[in-house]
């Protein structure tokens, strides 16, 4: 039986990978810093959670021992350009060492829409350029040929829906105690994906990569979904499929872009995690859809989900007369 390290396992990525995992009889190790962070992961027959700081390199390596493979799905949207190097570029050189030394030979790590590691000096935003640095990072070390350490794949994924997002979910509850929305970035293109879309992605990849050919080259695939919204399309979608306004939504209005600006830096300067960010805004300078010329989800074999009826799925399930609650109160006559 194959044994598998998801680093970022108890996100909200990680916990659909995990599941599928377990399902496929992988033995799956799960890092993270309090043992308490995956209580939501624990009920997984073959998962083992091992408390470890995956930035301490020679704890990751240690803890590497004994793996055929890694993925490596840890990440930040906000931060400084500190945080992002070491989230997206020094953790990747990390990862790629320790796979090294601890003779670990399949990688699959997610990365961005957007994220190029030839040219990553181009990218718009802090975000993307560390991205696109760690994929170099990973490539640099996955070089091909019979004497490369380990496969490598990695996704790009355009932005992530699923029922506990923070996108349509945020979305829909601005609309239900805003009576409008002001909207930086409502022009953005994105081609949102499925999460169970991409945690398929990443157990296919294992799957269909199970040795290391002579000749064989990183991959790159882009997981978008089947269709492309602006962001002001998605907000007022998130408000009609969640019933707001008895489906109508809230209206929404486009900033030009210097109150833009204003309205993502006084955002920044809340407290907790921001709801968006002046590098959020730099982000989607890029458009975040499909480039057309890298394999992506049908060459897996995967037919994406659409976005519509799995977010009304998710976003009504516990309102009255919906979902659970729903068929109670039907079945207790209410």
């Amino acid at each position: 039986m194959k044994k598998i390290m998801v680093m970022g396992g108890t996100g909200f990525v990680g916990a659909h990978v995990c599941e599928k995992l377990v399902r496929e009889g992988w033995r799956v190790t799960v890092p993270t810093r309090r043992r308490a962070n995956a209580r939501h992961l624990l009920h997984l027959p073959l998962l083992t959670v091992l408390e470890c700081n995956v930035h301490d390199e020679a704890a990751l390596t240690a803890a590497l021992a004994g793996h055929d493979a890694v993925i490596n799905l840890v990440a930040i949207l906000h931060g400084s350009q500190a945080a992002f190097d070491k989230v997206h570029v020094a953790l990747p050189q990390k990862l790629a060492r320790a796979c090294r030394a601890a003779g670990v030979r399949q990688v699959v790590h997610l990365s961005a829409l957007g994220a190029d590691a030839l040219q990553p000096q181009l990218a718009p935003s802090m975000y993307l350029r560390s991205k696109s640095q760690g994929e170099a990072a990973l490539m640099q070390a996955a070089a091909s040929g019979a004497l490369a350490p380990f496969a490598l794949t990695i996704l790009r994924p355009s932005v992530i829906f699923g029922a506990e997002d923070k996108f349509m979910n945020l979305f829909a509850g601005l609309q239900k105690v805003a009576p409008f929305v002001p909207l930086a970035g409502a022009d953005a293109q994105f081609q949102p994906v499925w999460v169970e879309d991409v945690a398929r992605a990443v157990v296919c990849c294992l799957t269909r990569r199970p040795g290391l050919p002579a000749d064989q080259t990183p991959q790159v695939l882009e997981l978008c979904g089947p269709e492309v919204f602006s962001l002001k399309q998605l907000v007022q979608l998130a408000g009609q499929l969640s019933g707001v306004r008895e489906g109508r939504g809230r209206p929404v209005f486009g900033l030009p872009g210097w109150l833009g600006q204003l309205q993502a830096m006084l955002m920044a300067l809340a407290p907790g995690e921001p709801l968006m960010s002046r590098d959020n805004l730099d982000s989607m300078r890029r458009p975040n859809v499909a480039s057309g010329k890298l394999p992506g989800l049908a060459d897996l074999g995967l037919t994406p989900a659409a976005l519509r009826p799995v977010v009304q799925a998710y976003l009504t399930q516990n309102q009255p007369g919906q979902g659970l609650l729903g068929l109670r109160e039907r079945a207790s006559g209410r």
